[in-house]
């Protein structure tokens, strides 16, 4: 067949456009991000601070970094804006010896060294052996997904930097199947801390940040109400007085959490607890019953004691 002339540009021209628009469609439109919008729910309570950090994260489509206390809700959060929203939840809980590459993909060399012994013909297409990680399954999700990456400072101090450019750019490269992975829809990543170490700045400058902080008396009432709606007036007046007499010790060394005042709380009901067992005259003088649900070391339980001894002895 002969071409007419300018064939080969017109086909060029069509041939770019059409994977432009294919790129374009993709992406998520703005008009798409302005509408997820994080207005809290119905099981977890948050602070203004709060709803406005998660919309703020959306729209400047940056990692919303979460630090707090251990037993603040955290983990719980990207879990209720993925509900809120509407999009599916990925999760990837770290650990000490987690590598950032676990989360891109991983060859599986020894397999396919067995298969190869086996005469498995499937050895003769590496990409048989790819495990695909939680990010590349958020990559090529065909809907926005909400990422959380669990406890990011348990992981080594280079674990941050080695996902610097793949959360940054939302791609990465396969070097075994030499192939290039980009993001079909930016994921909402939720990455959370206990601060236990610092974190790079190149990657910090890449995030949304919010610090929540300890609940105050009157968000912690609204947290138990959300768990325990039936609970009665006075036993949570009680519970609440003593749960923070016991966080104001000094020389605590570990305070307990929201997370574990609820526990305590369970606990109180199951065992039938009455408020009076919680009130004394000297509210330091009573060890709190079932305290093994809010001092978790024999340290704070000794500290504990030795100052209700002291005050019951007015010393």
């Amino acid at each position: 067949m002969i071409k007419p002339p300018g064939f080969d540009k017109v086909e060029h021209r069509y041939t770019w456009l059409h994977a432009f628009r294919r790129r374009q469609k993709r992406r998520p439109t703005r008009l798409q991000v302005s509408l997820m919008r994080f207005e809290g729910s119905s099981t977890y309570v948050t602070t203004d601070d709060l709803r406005l950090a998660v919309n703020a994260a959306i729209t400047l489509q940056r990692p919303l970094l979460i630090k707090g206390e251990p037993g603040t809700g955290k983990t719980m959060l990207a879990e209720e804006v993925a509900r809120a929203v509407g999009m599916p939840l990925l999760q990837w809980h770290i650990k000490s010896t987690t590598k950032a590459q676990q989360g891109l993909y991983e060859y599986d060399a020894v397999s396919r060294l067995r298969d190869s012994q086996l005469g498995d013909q499937r050895v003769q297409d590496i990409a048989n052996y790819i495990v695909k990680g939680v990010l590349w399954q958020a990559f090529e999700s065909p809907v926005p997904m909400v990422l959380l990456i669990d406890e990011i400072d348990k992981a080594d101090i280079e674990f941050p930097n080695d996902l610097l450019r793949e959360l940054d750019r939302m791609e990465f490269y396969v070097y075994e199947t030499h192939e290039l992975i980009r993001a079909r829809h930016r994921p909402l990543v939720v990455i959370t801390s206990n601060n236990e170490k610092e974190l790079p700045d190149a990657f910090l400058r890449r995030c949304f940040f919010h610090y929540i902080k300890f609940p105050d008396r009157d968000t912690m009432s609204q947290i138990v109400d959300v768990h325990y709606p039936q609970l009665k007036r006075d036993l949570l007046k009680e519970a609440l007085d003593s749960f923070y007499q016991v966080r104001e010790l000094p020389g605590l060394k570990k305070k307990p959490s929201t997370s574990e005042l609820l526990d305590w709380l369970k606990l109180l009901l199951a065992e039938d607890i009455p408020p009076e067992a919680l009130r004394g005259t000297d509210h330091k003088s009573v060890i709190p019953p079932l305290h093994g649900a809010l001092l978790k070391n024999e340290q704070d339980v000794h500290l504990f004691e030795r100052l209700a001894y002291m005050a019951r002895h007015n010393r």
